[in-house]
């Protein structure tokens, strides 16, 4: 029941129900194909994505997190308690690419201040990032000397959204804001508690005022 009344709360808050309209309630009521809920309004959700969104509202930072890194090993969100982090969606074959370039640059200059940089590769934008891991890792490293922790591929948006991104994309996960992904290299401030702050357009460069202001206060 807990974990049905979450999801009425969430599905509301993020505009696929009118909880003041009874007759919107039949959306709940889903069948199943393949792993993935369907709604009546055609939502699809991951089923996975169901014991996650039941705990959502009481996941205030993203130290209850566990993500992959690009070479297939577990890492713990919690491995990154009492440092500032900033959260970014990368691709290879995009127009934004050489943004990397200053995520570097930034990462060498604040990584011994507690800061630290996390790139997820991912194909959601005009197929900008279709290597696979170990593709990813070389194109990375080669073309940009990238040493900032690089996790495996995902999904940023979608049906098939990462947990963490579900977790910094909707105010019902974060408790701050919701913020889709627009494009890639979109960024998320983190603070060192672990709670969201804020959501930085993929256009603006890492090495901008508003960032660095952010990480030096």
């Amino acid at each position: 029941m807990k974990q049905f009344l979450f999801y009425l709360a969430f599905l509301s808050s993020v505009g696929l129900l009118n909880a003041q309209t009874p007759g919107n309630y039949d959306l709940l009521f889903p069948k199943y194909e393949k792993g993935t809920a369907i709604m009546k309004n055609g939502t699809r959700v991951d089923c996975m994505m169901l014991p996650f969104l039941a705990g959502a509202s009481h996941q205030s930072d993203i130290y209850g997190f566990t993500v992959e890194t690009i070479d297939g090993k577990r890492f713990p969100m919690s491995k990154l308690k009492g440092k500032k982090v900033m959260i970014v969606n990368v691709a290879s074959k995009c127009g934004l690419t050489p943004q990397y370039k200053q995520l570097q640059e930034l990462y060498d200059r604040y990584k011994d201040k507690n800061f630290v940089i996390i790139g997820f590769p991912a194909n959601n934008f005009a197929g900008q990032e279709p290597g696979t891991n170990e593709e990813i890792k070389t194109f990375c490293t080669m073309n940009y000397g990238v040493t900032f922790p690089m996790m495996a591929k995902i999904s940023v948006k979608g049906d098939d959204i990462a947990p963490l991104y579900l977790w910094l994309t909707t105010q019902a996960g974060n408790g701050v804001s919701d913020a889709e992904v627009t494009w890639n290299f979109q960024k998320f401030l983190i603070d060192e508690a672990g709670h969201w702050v804020k959501s930085i357009a993929p256009k603006e460069l890492p090495l901008s005022e508003e960032i660095v202001n952010w990480i030096v206060k």
